[in-house]
């Protein structure tokens, strides 16, 4: 797959909630002759062709828009990159409370094992009566 799989999401969530909203851009979102992954080496080659490292998250949707628009449009060839996408991941209270139990499991079954872990037993000293000398 070109591009990382969360790059690919983020573009797809995007496009369905815009055909959500947008009953025109929905018809044109539903073409045959397009998918998901011909959107993203689209993208990835019109980022490559621009030669910036760096782009807005408008800029790339807008990209991805003109993608399904266009009936005649050049895809260009596979390009293998890794993608970064910078958005964060937003929990749910009930992911967030999950998250933490999980934790709390793993630190108190770590401190369990750490507590009945048996330690090597000391090495005796011998008991024989050594003499020391002075001289």
């Amino acid at each position: 797959m070109n591009g990382t799989s969360h790059f690919k999401r983020t573009i797809e969530a995007y496009l369905a909630q815009r055909a959500a909203e947008d009953t025109l851009f929905a018809a044109t979102y539903k073409k045959p002759n397009k998918n998901i992954d011909d959107c993203i080496t689209y993208i990835l080659n019109e980022v490559k062709r621009s030669g910036c490292n760096g782009f807005t998250d408008g800029e790339i949707f807008s990209m991805a828009v003109h993608f399904y628009d266009e009936d005649s449009i050049e895809v260009g060839k596979p390009i293998n990159a890794q993608v970064v996408v910078n958005h964060t991941v937003e929990l749910t209270p009930e992911e967030k409370e999950e998250a933490r139990r999980q934790a709390i499991e793993k630190a108190q079954s770590e401190a369990y094992q750490k507590m009945t872990q048996r330690k090597p037993a000391a090495k005796k000293e011998s008991s024989k009566n050594v003499q020391m000398t002075l001289f």
